[in-house]
This record gives C-alpha cells, sequence and structure tokens, in this order.
C-alpha cells in the first residue's frame, strides 16, 4: 500500500513592498532587455561598444561576419530594447551603449 504525502508547505517570498503592477512592470522590462540579449550577434554587438568610448558609426558592419542589413536589424532590436542608443549623423548612425539600461538589467538579474 502506497504511504501518502504530505503536501508541501510553501513558505511566500517576502515582499519588497512593491506593488503587483510595479513587480508587472519590473517583469516586463528585464524581459525586454533579455529580448535584446537573445542573440549571440547581439550581445558581440554590445561587447564591441562596451570597449569603444565614444559612439560607434559604420564600424560595426566592419567587425561582424555578417552582411549590413543583418548588423542593422539587431541595432535596430538593440535600440528597441534600450540597450544602446543611436544618433545621427550625416547618412549614418552612431551608436553607444546606454549605460543607464546597462545596469538597470544587471539589477533586475540581480534581483531573480
Amino acid at each position: 500500500m502506497a504511504r501518502r504525502r504530505k503536501p508541501l508547505k510553501c513558505e511566500p517570498v517576502p515582499s519588497n513592498g512593491s506593488s503587483a503592477t510595479t513587480q508587472q512592470l519590473k517583469v516586463e522590462r528585464l524581459a525586454a532587455l533579455a529580448w535584446g540579449l537573445a542573440h549571440p550577434l547581439r550581445i558581440k554587438i554590445l561587447q564591441l561598444l562596451a570597449k569603444r568610448e565614444t559612439c560607434v558609426c559604420g564600424e560595426i558592419v566592419d567587425e561582424m561576419p555578417v552582411a549590413q542589413s543583418t548588423v542593422s536589424q539587431h541595432l535596430k532590436i538593440l535600440k528597441e530594447a534600450g540597450l544602446v542608443q543611436g544618433e545621427i549623423d550625416g547618412p549614418r548612425v552612431c551608436y553607444c551603449i546606454n549605460a543607464v539600461s546597462l545596469a538597470e538589467l544587471k539589477e533586475l538579474i540581480g534581483k531573480l
């Protein structure tokens, strides 16, 4: 005859005083930032930008093993996620890391 197991008693996670809405917004923000990192090429682009102290214009394409249109698509996603900033400089767009969003990503991941 099988023994009956006691139901598990799960302790609630302590609240940090944030409302459910605030928590949901943080979850959604983390998901958006994580989506920006969800491809190896986007991580390589971020690493390239992190090594530079100034914004990068055309050199990104020269450093990547893919077509310019592919790099542009990944930069668009990084920009939409808020991980990079882009400034129009004549016929080109110059990109740099958004340090505020990167710090936010680190904080949100640290709280998982």
